[in-house]
């Protein structure tokens, strides 16, 4: 029973978002293709990845990887940020021409996550979020460099180049 509500609450996520970025297809508004909508989806996830960092999550090869990031910068969604500590190495930031034309997934999460506060009580929402906790940061360990990336923001922010 857990498992198919967590199914269908997962499910119905990616067909808004999905209905949002078809939406775009239809008034051609859209200027990224499908796969590099995706490669977006990682990058803001990532918190300003390495591009080895994001070949390594996305299961591709770097040069497969450069080749997606570097159209993305052609296009103007992403730029690479040169790091403090190692001048070989840069990071991915989506641009804010991305963070506008792709808002539309977190804007719907905005909504329910107000919508879950108006419908249960403080303790309920505050154990929801207790759980979500737990789970993304202990149950997932297959994505644990998406906490790596965090701290690592923290401890080495990027600077532009």
């Amino acid at each position: 029973m857990l498992e198919q509500a967590f199914s269908a609450v997962y499910t119905k996520f990616k067909l808004h978002f999905y209905q949002k970025v078809f939406a775009r297809f239809e008034t051609r508004d859209a200027t990224l293709t499908t796969v590099e909508s995706f490669c977006m989806e990682g990058i803001m996830a990532m918190g300003e990845p390495t591009i080895a960092e994001f070949s390594r999550m996305m299961q591709i090869s770097t040069p497969n990887a450069a080749y997606k990031i570097n159209s993305l910068v052609q296009k103007g969604y992403v730029e690479k940020l040169q790091s403090h500590t190692d001048r070989r190495e840069y990071h991915l930031r989506p641009t804010q021409k991305y963070v506008e034309y792709f808002s539309i997934s977190y804007a719907y999460l905005h909504t329910v996550i107000e919508r879950v506060k108006e419908r249960f009580p403080t303790e309920d929402v505050e154990k929801l979020e207790s759980m979500l906790t737990v789970i993304s940061q202990e149950l997932m360990p297959e994505l644990d460099i998406l906490n790596s990336n965090k701290d690592k923001e923290n401890k080495e922010p990027p600077r532009g180049i």
